[in-house]
């Protein structure tokens, strides 16, 4: 079965949510992404025990730390379910692309970019 998803978002591949650490979460932002979903097994489902429950407390962090610098805390996501729930997936993906696209750009991205177009350089 092929699930249909917004093309515009990047799936990065992990053994275990719980191996996603708040930099990786916040470096995304700094690398320009508009938004970050952390999707995982279901909580106490996890093959590696606990993964899942640090991943939420990351991302709790992660949505502390964007609100706190002008980001905005939305732009951060977690989901829980099995593996089993393609197109589930691709609901929580549209959800998610939707949410992005009415909160705008990326502030960070969005400022690069003016400062870029302001002194007429790249990288």
């Amino acid at each position: 079965m092929r699930l249909s998803y917004p093309a515009d978002i990047r799936i990065v591949r992990v053994p275990c949510t719980g191996k996603v650490d708040l930099i990786h979460i916040l470096r995304a932002f700094e690398k320009g992404a508009d938004g970050v979903s952390v999707v995982g097994c279901m909580e106490g489902d996890c093959h590696y025990n606990s993964g899942n429950f640090r991943a939420k407390k990351r991302v709790a962090q992660a949505r502390q730390i964007l609100d706190t610098v002008g980001i905005g805390a939305d732009r951060v996501q977690m989901y829980n379910l099995s593996s089993s729930e393609g197109p589930r997936f691709a609901r929580f993906a549209e959800e998610m692309a939707e949410k992005i696209r009415a909160l705008g750009p990326n502030p960070v991205r969005a400022a690069a970019n003016q400062m870029e177009n302001q002194t007429g350089g790249g990288r």
